[in-house]
């Protein structure tokens, strides 16, 4: 049995595994994405509100990929989180 990869949410500080986590990557041409297949820098956040809410307070999507991050891209995040 093979094991997933473990990441770091920027906000709760937990490792969990990868696939339960939303991966937010900075560009080299300084863009940010949302998705898994984005090269670049990249942080990781829990799929819910409450560590949304709390990286965006502490600024951890800020510290971890080291440049200022527009609050669209919280709202963006949250979007991506919600249930479909």
């Amino acid at each position: 049995m093979q094991n997933k990869p473990l990441r770091r949410c920027v906000a709760c500080r937990e490792m969990k595994e990868k696939p339960s986590l939303i991966r937010i990557a900075s560009t080299a041409a300084g863009e940010i994405h949302i998705g898994d297949k984005v090269p670049g820098r990249g942080a990781y956040i829990c799929r819910n509100e409450d560590c949304i809410k709390k990286a965006h307070k502490i600024k951890g999507l800020e510290r971890s990929l080291k440049r200022g991050i527009p609050s669209e891209i919280y709202t963006a995040v949250a979007q991506s989180a919600a249930p479909q």
